[in-house]
């Protein structure tokens, strides 16, 4: 497995809310997605961006980050292997990622996925 991409998913209550400041005065102005309850957004650099989370639509707790992989099924194996926590089972999300959340030793929730292709 080898990781690809890494963002940060903020907690907000309200992403309409929130928008304003990440994309007004941080200049994040791109819209990569928005599903309600889940939106990133980007500079023009693809690379500079920030997740907004209200809540997750799918999985019992939010993640502090999602970790874009290669293979998501052998980042899932090896999880398991080493005996971590998987919070959300590995799942195929109808908006089109495959992912699962595993506990960190520090107690942080990982979003772990990989985009269908």
């Amino acid at each position: 497995m080898r990781v690809v991409r890494i963002l940060p998913n903020l907690p907000v209550a309200d992403i309409s809310d929130a928008k304003g400041f990440y994309t007004d005065f941080l200049g994040l102005s791109t819209e990569a997605f928005n599903l309600g309850w889940v939106a990133r957004y980007t500079s023009p650099d693809p690379d500079v961006a920030v997740q907004l989370v209200s809540g997750d639509a799918s999985a019992p707790e939010d993640s502090v980050i999602s970790v874009q992989v290669d293979d998501v099924d052998a980042a899932y194996a090896e999880a398991q292997r080493l005996g971590y926590e998987i919070v959300h089972p590995l799942t195929t999300e109808p908006w089109g990622v495959r992912r699962f959340f595993v506990r960190a030793p520090d107690g942080n929730v990982i979003n772990v996925a990989a985009h269908r292709s």
